[in-house]
């Protein structure tokens, strides 16, 4: 290690950092600095975030408060970090993932390498065939209630390295810069749009919730992914008596569940004959309920299915109202499809993979818009409703695979 330098950090983790960061894009942080921007002068940009880093004299900027609409209503605000500080929370990311992941729980789901928010959805599932009871609750909050103290108790069990506990503690400090250019200091929480604050959460959330839960409710699996989690139950009394201790549990590490979006749900089915209020639950946008099924021998029964939510079939709706497709009439088809199949495939890709049919209704809706381009575009099917229905269907039916959603829910229909 040089004299001069007092930390030893490789400039290849940098370069690393800066490869990821890049590849995620993301907006500019308070400096209003791009990507672009950034890499104008890219190598010594680079090189003067190395040294800063290397010298101890990094200090993050204010991060800047932007707030999105949530699909359920009310706003989520995330905080936005600069290019280069992206970078360097990249940086210690990368070196920390890899130590920390091995030691998190195996029902532990967001924000993981090669662990994903459906993969949680179908444990989930599974289980709630075998436990007639779940326990849904949401932290409120939780990003933005951490507490700092117990935050760096954590982070200094599992880092030795002294330059990444000092700029983990700086991050979480950082102040934030809200839309109206006030800055603001912050005691506690890790901005949700941070690089390293998932990583973070999901330390936090091992220690305060799911070894916690290995600890004192052995018998009882759950499915985290970050601070919205789902635990099963044996029986209703057994639930409760966990909702009641996990409230205490959170309010130790100064966090609290949210009241409106934690509850007990049963599992009901054919086999379940209990009668109970709340038999519905909605996790990681998919709502568990009592649906039908068919079994091997071609019985139709009822099961507790997951399907897409009706906030996320709202949220679909918006987004392809926003498209304004009836209003593309000098557009072709095939350019139309463009426009919309990498959203398609990836809404299909998610939320088609539990009880698909319920999806039909996002392939119902955009099909009617397509249907009213029709009319607009070509004057033979203005004012004549079944003659762009038969229109549609007869360009479905030479063209299947031109939209993704003909695709999986096949050619349209009188619905």
């Amino acid at each position: 290690m040089s004299a001069a330098k007092p930390f030893d950090i490789p400039k290849r983790v940098v370069w690393d950092a800066y490869k990821k960061v890049r590849a995620n894009r993301g907006a500019a942080g308070v400096d209003q600095q791009s990507m672009a921007d950034f890499e104008r002068d890219l190598s010594g940009n680079l090189y003067k975030l190395w040294n800063r880093l290397s010298s101890g004299s990094y200090h993050p900027p204010p991060v800047r408060q932007v707030g999105i609409p949530k699909k359920s209503g009310g706003t989520r605000y995330l905080g936005v970090p600069t290019v280069a500080d992206r970078i360097a929370q990249a940086a210690v990311k990368q070196l920390l993932e890899p130590e920390w992941d091995p030691c998190f729980d195996p029902d532990s789901y967001g924000y993981r390498p090669g662990r994903s928010a459906k993969d949680a959805v179908a444990v989930t599932r599974k289980r709630c065939w075998r436990y007639d009871w779940v326990v849904e609750f949401d932290i409120q909050g939780a990003f933005d209630n951490i507490d700092h103290e117990l935050m760096m108790k954590a982070v200094r069990k599992h880092v030795s390295e002294a330059w990444m506990v000092l700029y983990i503690e700086r991050w979480l400090t950082a102040p934030v810069m809200t839309p109206d250019a006030a800055c603001e200091p912050r005691d506690r929480g890790t901005p949700q749009g941070g690089v390293i604050s998932p990583l973070l959460m999901n330390l936090f959330m091992h220690y305060a919730f799911d070894r916690w839960m290995r600890r004192a409710h052995p018998g009882n699996p759950f499915a985290r992914y970050a601070d919205d989690a789902v635990i099963h139950c044996r029986s209703r009394a057994q639930a409760e008596s966990i909702l009641s201790a996990l409230a205490q549990r959170l309010a130790d590490c100064r966090l609290s569940i949210h009241p409106e979006k934690s509850k007990i749900v049963y599992c009901k089915d054919s086999r379940r004959r209990e009668r109970y209020p709340s038999c519905q639950f909605t996790f990681l946008g998919f709502t568990f309920r009592p649906r039908c099924a068919q079994g091997p021998d071609g019985k139709l029964f009822t099961s507790f299915l997951p399907a897409v939510s009706d906030d996320a079939v709202k949220h679909m709706r918006s987004v392809i109202r926003g498209w304004r497709i009836h209003r593309r009439t000098n557009w072709s088809l095939e350019k139309l499809a463009q426009l919309v199949n990498r959203v398609l495939q990836g809404w299909w890709g998610y939320y088609g993979g539990f009880y698909p049919s319920a999806m039909r209704a996002i392939s119902d809706y955009l099909n009617r818009k397509l249907m009213l381009w029709g009319r607009r575009k070509y004057r033979r099917l203005r004012g004549r409703l079944l003659a762009s229905f038969a229109w549609l269907r007869g360009v479905a039916t030479r063209q299947p695979g031109l939209f993704v959603c003909w695709r999986w829910a096949g050619i349209p229909t009188a619905r």
